[in-house]
């Protein structure tokens, strides 16, 4: 008998509704002039390491790990100036990517949460201005 807890990726189903999140999530970040000037003229390198990671993350297998070590999210991060803007904006587009990828339930739930808090944890711009209320 097997007591395992199933993981947000075996819920999710696997990768499919991960490769929707994350097309879903750049077509956004295609069109926004605040964002789309903090990544690369070519995206499709970000939107391989950005599936590789979040399937890794949410239980799925340690692909990024595999591909580019320890995830350092922070400090891969750290050469751009985010702030509460840049936050809120890429929050929103991960908020409407998940809905489009068609999550719902308790792993829509995680997702939202997860995004959420890594949002702000990115902040590294005017923190004495950071909305905590996400």
């Amino acid at each position: 008998m097997n007591d395992r807890t199933p993981t947000i990726y075996e819920l999710a189903g696997g990768d499919e509704p991960f490769r929707r999140l994350v097309d879903a999530f750049y077509a956004r970040i295609e069109r926004d002039p605040l964002l789309r000037p903090m990544f690369p003229a070519d995206l499709e390198p970000g939107k391989l390491h950005q599936f590789l990671f979040i399937t890794q993350y949410f239980g799925g297998p340690p692909r990024y790990t595999e591909l580019r070590g320890h995830p350092r999210l922070r400090a891969r991060h750290l050469p751009f100036v985010i702030g509460q803007a840049e936050r809120d904006a890429w929050a929103g587009h991960m908020r409407a990517a998940i809905d489009e990828a068609g999550f719902s339930g308790e792993v829509r739930q995680a997702l939202l949460n997860y995004f959420e808090r890594t949002a702000t944890f990115m902040i590294n711009a005017d923190p004495q201005r950071l909305d905590l209320r996400g």
